[in-house]
This record gives C-alpha cells, structure tokens and sequence, in this order.
C-alpha cells in the first residue's frame, strides 16, 4: 500500500537509534525466535524508510549468530540481503543506497558468496578511480572557502577513519602471511607502534583488542607461548576496557577533538551494534581458537578467561 499512494515514513536518526537499542536488548531477553518477530514487526511497520532498513540489516548480520543453527542463522542472513535490495532498487538517497551495496557485500562475504562480493566492490573500491581523491579535496574546498573549523573538523574524521582502515588492513595481513613469521613478527612490531602513538586502547578498544587477538594467533601458531600470551593481556585490556566502561565504542581525545559531533550524526551514535554481553561471549568463544591449544591450560591463560568472564558484572 505504500508503494501504491507513494507513502513514505520518515523515522529521525535519534527515533533509530532508540528502537535499533530496544531491539538489542530483546535479543539479550528473549528467545531468538521472539526476537526475530519483534524486529520484523517493526521492519513491516517501517519498510520504506530506508535508513532504517539499513541498520536492521545491521541488526541481523550482528544476531544472526544467535539462530538455532547454521541453517537459520543463513535465512537470517539472506533476509538482510532482501532488505538490501530493496533499498537498492527503491531509494533515492545515494549515499543510503551505497551503505546497502556495502552492507550486502559483507552478507555475501558471511553466506560464502565471494564472487557475488567481489562484482559488487570491485569498482567501488578501485584505488585508481578520481573519486578516492574526494575526501582531501573537500578538506581542500572547504579551507579556501574560508570554512576552517568544516576543513579541521572533516580532516580529523577522515585521519581517523583512515587510520582505523590502516589498522584492519593490517589485520588482514596478518592473516595473508601467517605462514612467514619473520613478515608478521615485523607488522606486529609496526603496528603496535601505532597503537601506542595513537593511544588506539583508549581511542577504540574494540579495534586494538582485534589486532591484539590476531597477533596472539600468529604467535600461537608459530608455537610462541610467551609472545601469545602477552598479546592475549593486551586483548584482554582492551576487552575489560570495553566492558568496564560507560563511553560508547567510539571515542574521541584531545587529539581528534573533534570527532564528537560527526559520532553523533551517526545512525547508531557511539553504540555498540550488539549488546555488551554478547561481545563478552564473542570474546570467551574467541579465546577457544585452535592456536591457544598449548597455552589453554596455563595459570596465565585461565586467568584472563576469569577477568573476561567477571569484568563488570
């Protein structure tokens, strides 16, 4: 009927941001099942906002996990990817309907779909295109138009994000050379400079703690106890920090200073897209990686399961 009389419902970023928390804790509340139909109530309720739908294909990659078993956890998934679609074929905000493509590749990527991710982010991320240039030259247009607090505001937001983006590449790197230990052993030691210079454990725990935690699996694979155990310390700061804390997950500093008015115009704010019990389970399951097997039962390692387990309750 929307479609039919041209009716669209218009939520506020603010109005989002109250049901995408709702809808969290139901699923922390309530069986999955129950809470499936929760969001789907809602999703039926506000299907022609798109901005909306987005962030409830959000929702589900972040819950999908909570699905009785792989096979549901995949009709969760493909669901996503339907609501994607439709922002896609419907939506006249450009900007919306790119977060969509996005967020569909990254579905693609969860179902094991590689091909159908890679036609779709092939020509969006290509380097050589103009159009990677655009964040600078904004910076640029907006210095000689006289607007300097929109140039240093936009510079900080794109360092920062570029430097979050240098670290997750990193990751990735470490991922693609496990298997030459004297590469990793080098990019560990580079990023941790990084982490430091920056103060990432404090700027955004959640992402350190992922660096942290890969780099304690090249050690454990390499058979490193000592060094994976270290990392793991790092991890677990960083995690306890997360769960021990008041301040969303994105966070600024005297440095990036100006990141706080840019945070709240975001869909979710500095909200985590899961409830933080579940990143406490996400974090304890993480720990039973393969490559801990040699450390698993040593006082060190038992006791950093225990403050995961513990920390803010």
């Amino acid at each position: 009927m929307d479609e039919l009389i041209g009716y669209e419902v218009t939520l506020s970023a603010e109005q989002i941001r109250k049901i995408y928390g709702e809808l969290c804790a139901v699923f922390v509340n309530q069986p999955f099942e129950e809470a499936m139909n929760k969001v789907r109530s809602y999703v039926r309720r506000y299907y022609s906002c798109y901005p909306f739908l987005l962030q409830m294909g959000i929702l589900y990659l972040n819950h999908a996990f909570l699905a009785a078993d792989e096979k549901a956890g995949r009709e969760v998934l493909e669901e996503a990817g339907r609501f994607m679609d439709h922002i896609i074929s419907r939506c006249r905000d450009t900007s919306v309907c790119e977060d969509a493509i996005s967020l569909k590749a990254i579905l693609y990527l969860q179902l094991g779909k590689v091909e159908g991710a890679i036609s779709l982010l092939e020509n969006l991320a290509d380097p050589s295109r103009i159009s990677s240039q655009n964040d600078l030259m904004l910076a640029e247009a907006y210095w000689m138009a006289g607007e300097k607090e929109n140039a240093q505001s936009h510079t900080q937001i794109r360092i920062y994000l570029h430097l979050l983006n240098l670290i997750v590449g990193e990751i990735l790197f470490l991922v693609l050379y496990e298997h030459e230990p004297e590469r990793c052993e080098e990019t560990i030691h580079r990023v941790k400079g990084m982490i430091e210079l920056y103060q990432l454990k404090e700027l955004h725990p959640n992402l350190a703690a992922q660096f942290y935690y890969q780099a304690a699996v090249v050690h454990g694979k390499h058979d490193r106890k000592q060094e994976a155990l270290e990392e793991l310390k790092h991890f677990e700061d960083c995690v306890c920090s997360i769960l021990n804390s008041s301040q969303g997950i994105l966070r600024a500093d005297n440095y990036f200073d100006r990141l706080d008015e840019w945070i709240d115009r975001l869909p979710l704010g500095d909200m985590a897209p899961r409830d933080l019990e579940f990143a406490r389970l996400s974090a304890l399951r993480a720990l039973e990686h393969p490559a801990f097997s040699d450390i698993g039962k040593l006082e060190e390692f038992q006791k950093i399961c225990v403050r995961i387990t513990n920390v803010g309750k």
